[in-house]
Order: C-alpha cells, then sequence, then structure tokens
C-alpha cells in the first residue's frame, strides 16, 4: 500500500446519527438545547466522527447523507423499508441539525435526493480508489461489497472506539466469495431489515454454496437443472423477487462525485468553532473538538 496517497474517512452520517440517538434516547437523555430541541443524535454523530479522525488518521473526509425516506429503489419495490417505523419526534429535527454541524466544522457533505447515504459512499470509493486510501466509517454490512484493495470497512462496535475493521483479504478469507458477490448473496437471503425477501427457503449457507459453487445468480439460474428439485422449485416460484432483490442489494456507485480534492481536507478545531458549537448548543462537541484535535 503506497502510504503517500491520501487517505479519505467516508462515513455514513445516517449510520452514526442514528447510532448516536438510541444509545442516549432509551434512558431519556436528549441534551436538549436553550430551545428544548433534542441534541443528542447530532452531538454523539460528531463525536464518533472526531473518534473515526484519531482513531484512522485520515488526510480527508466525507460525509455521506440521505435525503428522505423515499429512493429510487421504492419505486423498485413499494415495501422496500416500508415497515420501518417513523422516526422518534426528538430525532426528526437532529437530521437537518446533524448536516449543519457537519458543515460548519468544515466537513464535506454529500447528500442527493431520490439516493440513499450508501450509494454515495459507493460512488465516491468509485471515484477515488485509484488515487487514495478509503476507509469507510458504518454500521452496514451491505457495504462490505465496496471492499478493494485500497478500501477497507470499518463496521461500528461499541462505543465511539472500537470497530470490526475489514479488507478485502479478511472478506475473501471469512466469506469464500469476493465482495461483489455479496450481492448475489443477499439477492437470495433477502434483507429482512429493508424489507426485500429474497427467495423463500433459502437461507445464509445454501445462498454462499450456491454463489461459491455457480459464481453468480445469473450462473445459479443457468445451472438450475443441476440443482435439487426443491431448490429448483424455489427459483421457480421467487425468480422475479430474486432479480428485483439483487438490484436492491446493489449500491450504485455511478453518482458524479468529483469534487476536487482539496475540498475533502480536514480543517483545523480551532477556538473559532468550539466557541460557535458551544453558543448552538454543542457543548461535548465542543469539548471533544479540542480534546482530540491534532493540529
Amino acid at each position: 500500500m503506497n502510504e503517500n496517497k491520501p487517505h479519505i474517512l467516508v462515513v455514513d452520517g445516517m449510520a452514526l446519527l442514528f447510532r448516536s440517538f438510541f444509545a442516549t434516547a432509551h434512558s431519556g437523555q436528549f441534551f436538549r438545547n436553550a430551545f428544548d430541541v433534542p441534541t443528542n443524535g447530532v452531538q454523539g454523530f460528531a463525536r464518533h466522527t472526531m473518534s473515526a479522525i484519531s482513531i484512522f488518521q485520515p488526510t480527508h473526509l466525507a460525509v455521506c447523507w440521505d435525503m428522505g425516506s423515499k429512493t429510487f429503489r421504492n419505486e423498485l419495490f413499494s415495501d422496500y423499508k416500508a415497515h420501518r417505523p417513523a422516526p422518534a419526534p426528538e430525532l426528526v429535527p437532529q437530521f437537518d441539525m446533524a448536516r449543519e454541524v457537519s458543515e460548519a466544522l468544515g466537513w464535506k457533505s454529500y447528500g442527493i435526493k431520490n439516493m440513499e447515504a450508501d450509494d454515495l459512499i459507493g460512488s465516491l470509493v468509485e471515484t477515488w480508489k485509484d488515487e487514495a486510501k478509503l476507509t469507510v466509517v458504518s454500521g452496514d454490512k451491505d457495504l462490505l461489497q465496496l471492499l478493494k484493495p485500497e478500501v477497507s470497512i470499518a463496521l461500528t462496535k461499541k462505543g465511539f472506539t472500537q470497530y470490526d475493521e475489514y479488507n478485502e483479504a479478511r472478506f475473501i478469507e471469512e466469506y469464500g466469495i469476493t465482495p461483489a458477490q455479496f450481492i448475489d448473496l443477499k439477492a437470495f437471503t433477502g434483507d429482512s431489515s429493508d424489507g426485500y425477501p429474497g427467495v423463500k427457503g433459502i437461507g445464509p449457507k445454501t445462498a454462499l454454496k450456491l454463489i461459491q459453487q455457480y459464481g453468480s445468480v445469473d450462473g445459479v439460474l443457468a445451472a438450475r437443472e443441476e440443482l435439487t428439485a426443491g431448490i429448483q422449485k424455489k427459483l421457480a416460484t421467487d425468480e422475479e423477487i430474486l432479480m428485483i432483490s439483487r438490484e436492491l442489494a446493489t449500491i450504485h456507485c455511478q453518482i458524479t462525485l468529483d469534487d476536487p480534492l482539496d475540498q475533502l481536507l480536514i480543517p483545523a478545531f480551532t477556538e473559532e468553532r468550539a466557541q460557535l458549537m458551544e453558543q448552538q448548543g454543542y457543548s461535548m462537541i465542543a469539548k471533544q473538538g479540542l480534546a482530540t484535535s491534532p493540529f
């Protein structure tokens, strides 16, 4: 690995915001500001990002956001994420607040209507994979499909400092397939959290064996006559949803995000920024920023 390459930390802002909100909301700790607006998710997101900067020592940073609950995937499959409950009223104002804080701290943010944060993360990886090392911070295992020689995925594990970090070699060793084939695996198994079913009756172990043997969804379908009668029947029943599930599982990496790399440079956390955070009621951000800033 070329240590002289820029190192971009790509943060799943939505994942860290939700994680931070629920970490304290269960005990009623919303850290309300002077206007009685909760700030627990916002402050947790920013503090988590600051800790990640300290841990991974990137030179550049990008934060990715969802922009609304509906995306092109809802047009493909109406039940996509439809079962998820509406966000808690204490969380609702913090979506905009988190993006505003990110921008106030000088962190480059990305959010595009009709696209998920995952698609923005994937597009950033595709844009910079040949020119930079990338570390993606999220809690979403779907992002493992983005692993490449210069790309690692750090899955949140505990608190602000513990991660389960995957590189391409670890993934291949554990799963016996390539990261790109993770999409085909999810096409068969579906995703209960996202609300799409995959093929009923084909679980993770069977799906993994099929992908290991035949390489892809298309490979399995082409070899269906070699399969057991039970699996053939399941494919015949759910072939249409299998193809839709593959599309839903695929992170789209073709969004044009070609801002100059220097726009992603991590700015210093200055006394002025600390004062701004204090004035806006984000005292924990101010404190951690001054404590962890490498500048």
